[in-house]
């Protein structure tokens, strides 16, 4: 099956949500610093290179622990690992503004659109916010939202995850946070900053992957993304 990558590039100072750090990627040992070391054999010396990386759990493509905004909730390591995988389909939602509601008539209609009766399905949403702005910082405070009741309505349809183009599935021009506080208390949770939702625009339902790194007691966690279509 054809293979669509929809993870982010972690680079060295990229754009983060507003309340965290920029990471930090840098060279440790290079090819060139690591010959002190004399590894290797006479006439076939070895090398190698090391990078360094200072960064939250949030940084990039990544998804949310049930623990990053419940004390009580699980924390990554601890989720099940094919929670992070299953039957997907992408909605298009590139008519809403920045920062606008998506609210439940939207995702109805991108339903319809879409062909597929959400049932169980990961919902991932496009805003086509990534390739308006990034890599300019103006994508950090630009993305709509989902409306509480959007975010209930997918609870409602029993699915577990949804994603999310920029930074989080909240509008980062108010500090109410509604869709992370319905996830908090209808244990579901979200990937942000997924990439290419265009190419799955119209393809019905896909089989989509997201795991987690194994991050002792982590918030959250990078992921490498990626879709499988017919």
């Amino acid at each position: 099956m054809p293979i669509i990558d929809l993870t982010l590039k972690i680079e060295d100072n990229m754009p983060a949500h507003k309340l965290f750090q920029r990471p930090v990627i840098t060279a440790h040992f290079t090819h060139e610093t690591s010959k002190k070391f004399n590894l290797g054999v006479p006439g076939d010396q070895m090398t190698f290179a090391t990078t360094h990386l200072s960064m939250l759990d949030h940084i990039a493509t990544h998804v949310d622990a049930f623990y990053h905004v419940g004390p009580d909730g699980l924390t990554i390591d601890n989720m099940p690992l094919d929670m992070f995988m299953g039957k997907a389909v992408c909605l298009d939602l590139r008519h809403i503004p920045d920062l606008g509601d998506i609210d439940v008539a939207d995702l109805e209609e991108a339903e319809a659109k879409a062909g597929v009766k959400i049932d169980g399905h990961i919902v991932l949403m496009c805003t086509g916010l990534h390739k308006r702005y990034y890599p300019d910082v103006k994508v950090v405070w630009s993305n709509p939202g989902l409306t509480e009741a959007a975010t209930h309505w997918l609870a409602d349809r029993n699915s577990k995850l949804h994603g999310v183009e920029g930074p989080s599935t909240d509008k980062p021009s108010h500090n109410e946070f509604p869709s992370h506080r319905v996830c908090r208390d209808r244990g579901i949770t979200h990937y942000e900053w997924l990439v290419n939702l265009e190419e799955l625009v119209g393809k019905g339902e896909f089989m989509f992957y997201g795991p987690p790194l194994k991050i002792d007691n982590g918030s959250g966690s990078p992921v490498r993304a990626w879709a499988e279509v017919q």
